[in-house]
């Protein structure tokens, strides 16, 4: 179905209590979570792709926000949907990257096109990008050591939330099937590429 952009005069305690009833809540930050143990060498450069690919998929996530955010197309429930998640995002990033240390690859450059121009643009955009967040995350976990796994999970349910709230915004429904599916690292790698993540 066609994303369909709220009305304009959806409150802002309409949004929240979509939000709360979607499963949206603000997480914390970076350090109340607890970092993996990066110890094993094989295991801490296992550790250490996959991470990196979720770090680049949370750029590209707080990038897509903040722009939307900085062209000001956006209303009401989108626009305070972006701001909660922006901040989100940008906790991501920095666990992430902590947990990284020096192994964090840097921030890559981004052209999301018209994805961020208007209301019912931005909302295809996320949606898609929010499903490809908990997929990508999903097909990694078989490859994570147990504390690093732990970590993830506490991310993902976080991004399985957003997916749902803004299905919720839009009045899709917020669970569709069952199960979700996962995806492997080529393929996030080339929905980020199609979506605007630019490597180099």
């Amino acid at each position: 179905m066609p994303v369909q952009v709220p009305p304009e005069d959806a409150t802002r305690a309409e949004v929240f209590r979509r939000a709360i009833v979607s499963g949206g809540a603000i997480v914390g930050g970076a350090v109340a979570w607890g970092l993996p143990q990066l110890t094993a060498a094989a295991s801490k450069e296992q550790d250490a792709r996959v991470l990196n690919l979720v770090l680049a998929l949370e750029y590209t996530e707080e990038a897509f926000y903040a722009e939307a955010l900085k062209r000001g197309g956006l209303r009401r429930a989108l626009r305070d949907y972006a701001e909660i998640v922006l901040e989100h995002e940008k906790a991501h990033v920095a666990f992430l990257k902590q947990a990284l240390g020096a192994a964090a690859e840097p921030a890559p450059r981004f052209d999301f096109g018209d994805k961020t121009q208007d209301g019912e643009a931005f909302a295809a955009a996320a949606l898609t990008l929010e499903d490809l967040a908990v997929a990508t995350y999903n097909g990694q976990a078989v490859n994570l050591t147990p504390a690093s796994l732990k970590a993830a999970a506490r991310i993902v349910s976080v991004e399985g939330r957003h997916a749902a709230w803004i299905r919720s915004i839009v009045g899709d429904v917020p669970a569709t099937d069952a199960t979700d599916p996962a995806v492997k690292e080529d393929e996030t790698r080339q929905k980020l590429s199609d979506f605007g993540w630019k490597a180099g």
